[in-house]
């Protein structure tokens, strides 16, 4: 199955009194073409651009090292729920 490569990078926005930190960049894989599942999300209405955003990277981050960690513990338990709500959020339940 062919992977999708993405740099990630978070900056932390400094308030008035306080120094700016480093930001945090890694480098992932995943199955899915995360920025197409975000304009999809954002399509949808459901939220605002930016809560769509934060939700589709978190939720293909998530899946992807759920997917990776499947028979271990306690990624094992988790599985069915997660492909649970995988299926209820394709089929566009609120």
């Amino acid at each position: 199955m062919k992977k999708h490569s993405y740099r990630i990078t978070v900056e932390r926005l400094a308030e008035q009194d306080e120094a700016a930190s480093a930001p945090l960049q890694f480098e992932v894989s995943n199955h899915d073409e995360i920025l197409a599942i975000i304009e999809r999300i954002r399509s949808q209405g459901r939220f605002d651009p930016a809560s769509a955003a934060a939700f589709g990277l978190g939720l293909k981050l998530f899946g992807e090292t759920l997917l990776d960690n499947r028979e271990s513990p306690p990624f094992d338990a988790l599985m069915p729920h997660f492909g649970e709500f995988m299926k209820a959020l394709k089929k566009g339940r609120p």
